[in-house]
């Protein structure tokens, strides 16, 4: 396989959950190859650097493998190899998570009653 559409690729190798998510994020500049947008029918070759923002994490990896079919997960971490400023990254943002946890992410929605009356006697 010589050459495989970005947003195939992206789904294969599990970055998003379906490929109509990964087209979209394609779409709209959260997938970037050498830090330029794309179009979702943009070729993948092996040794692109492509920085990818799933909504949750930013990941910056090197293409080593190329596949349109979504297979294991053991599979698809062997189509890339993630950059060390990325893990760099990475944990340093699961660090500031971990230790600076927004008041907010505990409540889905709009609070009831009894949620703004704990963010208020918690000061935030």
């Amino acid at each position: 396989m010589e050459n495989v559409r970005i947003d195939k690729w992206l789904w294969a190798a599990r970055f998003f959950k379906t490929r109509s998510l990964a087209t979209d994020a394609v779409d709209r500049g959260k997938a970037k190859a050498g830090g330029e947008r794309m179009k979702p029918s943009r070729t993948v070759r092996l040794g692109d650097i492509l920085q990818i923002d799933n909504g949750s994490t930013e990941w910056e990896v090197v293409v080593r493998g190329l596949s349109d079919v979504r297979g294991s997960a053991e599979k698809a971490q062997q189509l890339y190899e993630e950059t060390a400023e990325s893990i760099a990254k990475r944990q340093q943002e699961a660090d500031r998570r971990r230790y600076f946890r927004e008041p907010g992410l505990d409540i889905k929605g709009r609070p009831t009653k009894r949620d703004r009356r704990l963010l208020d006697r918690t000061g935030e």
